[in-house]
């Protein structure tokens, strides 16, 4: 399937409307992309690879920034998390839901700019058509993360009925996604002295950047997670918690502040506190954000100390 010109103008009609015409065609096709592929994880995948071909099947400047979008959705697909509701185990509501979120804004600006008509359904496929015109790794993050944000903020009663290990992780999720877009748009605040490497380990386009985003590093393997959060603290990889906890953490409060402003989001500053994440998380369990004892995190912290 192309996001052509033709095809997205041949179902220009509102779907099931028995050919009536819809005020938004291209919100509309992105939808019924989405409801097909929806209890399908590898079809979710294949349809997340095709909106970075470009409108007409073919786009070489866009297909680089699709590594690291693809690599995270694979390890969503890997953990269960985007199974159907009725399998055995099934899918999460909330990741599930996010990830909709995260295609329906990609096939709409698809079919915006392949020619199907209608207003942006949401700031975040605005950003996706920037993005399209003009690939950079900055207007990337901007896109992707606007998705995600709202993702987040739209499904938060679905987010408080997991498990609490699963709600910690999501916070986990998303103070690193948040993080490795400031490499690269506000690298001073994310590496204070060592700004200069910030575009380089950020970029989409290049492996370093699956080092922040290596979330199989932190998370459980397969969904639901089968311990108490304890445990998998205690267990956490050597990597993840030194950077979660040396280099994020101390700058948290800032970097949900710049984001809350980046992606035009102000509902993030509501999800943390003090610095501690508070996504469908009590401010009063925020000793799990305590750096562990030893001198490694503190250095690390004090290397790359934010910097205005």
């Amino acid at each position: 399937m192309r996001l052509g010109r033709r095809e997205p103008r041949a179902r220009a009609t509102r779907p099931g409307g028995g050919g009536e015409r819809s005020p938004n065609p291209a919100a509309d096709w992105a939808a019924a992309q989405v409801a097909e592929v929806r209890d399908d994880p590898l079809r979710r995948i294949a349809l997340l690879a095709r909106t970075y071909h470009g409108p007409q099947g073919r786009a070489p400047q866009h297909l680089p920034f699709r590594r690291a979008a693809m690599s995270f959705m694979r390890w969503q697909a890997r953990r269960g998390v985007l199974n159907s509701l009725t399998a055995q185990p099934p899918g999460s509501r909330w990741w599930r839901a996010v990830n909709d979120r995260l295609l329906r804004d990609g096939c709409e600006a698809m079919a915006r700019s392949g020619g199907l008509p209608g207003d942006p359904s949401s700031p975040a496929v605005a950003l996706w058509t920037a993005f399209i015109h003009h690939p950079t790794a900055r207007n990337w993050y901007r896109a992707h993360n606007a998705s995600i944000c709202a993702g987040y903020l739209d499904n938060r009663e679905l987010a408080e009925r997991e498990s609490m290990p699963e709600r910690f992780f999501l916070n986990v999720a998303l103070l690193r996604v948040l993080y490795t877009h400031a490499l690269v748009a506000a690298p001073k605040l994310a590496l204070g002295r060592l700004a200069v490497l910030g575009r380089l380990l950020g970029d989409p386009r290049l492996g370093m950047a699956g080092v922040f985003l290596s979330l199989g590093r932190v998370l459980p393997d397969r969904y639901p997670p089968a311990e108490e959060l304890r445990a998998y603290l205690a267990h956490e990889h050597r990597l993840g918690r030194m950077l979660d906890y040396g280099v994020i953490q101390p700058r948290l409060q800032l970097l949900y502040e710049w984001s809350a402003c980046e992606l035009g989001l102000p509902g993030l500053r509501d999800l943390v506190r003090d610095g501690n994440p508070t996504y469908a998380w009590s401010y009063e369990d925020r000793d799990v954000w305590t750096p562990p004892a030893g001198p490694l995190p503190r250095l690390l912290g004090r290397i790359t100390a934010a910097r205005p």
